[in-house]
């Protein structure tokens, strides 16, 4: 006996009410319909349908197998589904939200690569500052540089990242000795904007933090500009290590207090795929992100990470 057909079976005729139009809805006759259920009340050992010549009513017995096949069904349905999501050549449109310098220093230089990879597949690159409401606006994937703390969320840390001082050697030929984080007060500083308070930095050594306010005349909200600023030699830029590393690595800047952890929000930092927690990945985020976390080695001379944590609190 094939169970879930016949609890299949069962299910529509409680719903219909009628052997006959469940057999019209399956393409049987309605004595198949009627047999296989018998055949189930025979395995099951109780009657599950209570049949009259004029009409068919569900048992006691038959309201609660009936309750209970229909979440089987719908989990075998949703299970179906999912292997088929997995399965399927990804196409469409995947929206994509990332931080700036994320989205300009990897994601745009790997794109023609996953392009060639998935030809059905548009990716849809939106870069700003601040996270994406991945349900509000639509989007697919946001990349952060901090975990996210909304609920129905997936985070998947691809690498661990940290804030470093750098600057040109011209500037730091040019200028005076720092040794400590005091001596940036004689220094020209630039600036992340986060608001209109004046900015600081932190520093931790040893265990022990401290917060040294930042000197700065010019600050921008942009991490680009402020890596063009350092490079330029108009001072001392707080940025993302992999954002810096082949320009430290050609001698276009050089780390300042590489003694000290800095930062100017919080010490734990990294690169973050967030999308919606769902029983299954679609096909277009599950390939995406498999381009890019093989791709980070080669790119940024990174291991990513193996983390994936469910955003729930």
């Amino acid at each position: 006996m094939d169970k879930l057909r016949a609890m299949d079976l069962l299910v529509a005729t409680a719903q219909s009410g009628s052997f006959s139009a469940t057999g019209r809805r399956f393409g049987m006759s309605t004595a198949s319909v009627s047999r296989r259920i018998s055949e189930l009340e025979e395995h099951l050992g109780v009657t599950l349908i209570h049949r009259s010549t004029r009409n068919l009513a569900l048992s006691e017995a038959g309201e609660a197998y009936v309750a209970q096949a229909r979440e089987i069904l719908a989990s075998v349905a949703r299970a179906d589904a999912g292997i088929s999501a997995l399965q399927e050549a990804p196409k469409g449109l995947l929206r994509v939200h990332s931080r700036i310098m994320f989205g300009v220093t990897f994601l745009a230089q790997t794109q023609a690569s996953f392009a060639a990879m998935h030809p059905d597949l548009t990716v849809e690159l939106h870069l700003s500052e601040r996270p994406a409401r991945l349900r509000e606006d639509g989007f697919d994937i946001d990349f952060r540089i901090a975990p996210p703390q909304e609920s129905g969320l997936v985070r998947r840390r691809l690498l661990s990242s940290q804030r470093i001082l750098v600057a040109a050697p011209a500037y730091l030929g040019a200028a005076p000795a720092v040794t400590s984080p005091l001596d940036l007060a004689t220094h020209r500083c630039l600036a992340y904007w986060l608001g209109p308070d004046p900015p600081y930095w932190r520093f931790r050594q040893d265990g022990a933090d401290i917060e040294v306010p930042v000197p700065s005349n010019f600050a921008t909200n942009n991490g680009q500009v402020l890596l063009i600023a350092a490079r330029k030699g108009h001072g001392i830029a707080l940025l993302d290590d992999y954002t810096v590393a082949a320009d430290i690595a050609a001698g276009r800047l050089v780390r300042v207090l590489p003694q000290y952890r800095v930062t100017n929000t919080t010490f734990d930092e990294g690169i973050f795929a967030t999308y919606l927690e769902t029983p299954h990945v679609p096909a277009k985020i599950r390939v995406f992100l498999d381009h890019v976390v093989a791709e980070l080695p080669r790119r940024l001379g990174r291991m990513p990470e193996a983390s994936t944590v469910g955003g729930r609190a």
